[in-house]
Order: C-alpha cells, then structure tokens, then sequence
C-alpha cells in the first residue's frame, strides 16, 4: 500500500463548528443537522466543553417502523422537546489539530464514526473532521 501524503487534523478540520448544548430540546438540534445539511454535531455544556456527539444516526434510531401505532403517534412531539443528552453519544473520541490524517482513519475506523471533534490542549472544541473532509484533502494532495 501507497503511504498516504502527511496531512495533519488542522488542515482538514472545519473551525468552530456548529455545536448545541447539552440541555438544547431534540427538536433543534434535529433543525441543525437538516438546515446545515450535516450529519454530526458536538454536543458542549454550559460551559462550553464538550461532553458529546450527535449524528443523524442517533435521531433515526428516535423513528420507530411503526409509527401509526397509537402508542407512538403521541411520543414524538414528546421526544422532540427531549434534551439532546437523552440520546447524544456521550464516550466522546476525539484527535488534536496535530494528529495525522492516517491516526484520523483508524480512529473512525476503529470507534465506527464518521466524523471526530477537534480539539487543543486545554480540551477545548477548535474543530471537527468528517470522512468528506478526510477524502477531500486526500484527492487535494493527488
């Protein structure tokens, strides 16, 4: 195999992504994910930390196959004003701007995700890189 070009997290990342908090109903965070057209969002507390991760996998394990049934026709409105703690991925992986991009496959690799926050020293969200950005970057250096 071909060793990949050395191209670091912080070249790839978006900066200060969009986040919501911890404490933010379902709701709105379901209208970022579709109004920005993303498909993961970190979660932050008060504080600003981050303390999760939610992606469109995670709102479609809230829709059941058998919405009709009476039982559920009630549960959405109720869901959707549910904190986004209810169901945000909350074991958070993440990577420093410095790790390079191989680190970054084998971690979404190894944990099954498609998208890893970014963050310094300090802990502090700076970014987050997604597969799409990890493929563009690739082809850029082609």
């Amino acid at each position: 195999m071909m060793p990949l070009p050395k191209i670091c997290a912080a070249e790839l990342m978006t900066e200060n992504p969009r986040t919501v908090r911890v404490d933010d109903p379902i709701g709105e965070a379901v209208n970022v994910l579709q109004t920005m057209d993303f498909r993961h969002v970190p979660v932050v507390d008060e504080q600003g930390e981050l303390v999760g991760m939610l992606s469109d996998r995670d709102l479609r394990a809230l829709q059941s196959p058998h919405a009709e049934d009476t039982a559920e026709v009630g549960a959405a409105p109720r869901k959707a004003r549910a904190p986004v703690s209810t169901i945000m991925s909350g074991n958070v992986v993440s990577a420093s701007p410095d790790a390079d991009v191989t680190e970054l496959m084998e971690l979404m690799l190894d944990n099954k995700i498609g998208a890893l926050p970014i963050v310094d020293g300090e802990g502090a969200l700076v970014g987050i890189v997604s597969y799409v950005d990890i493929f563009r970057g690739l082809l850029r250096e082609e």
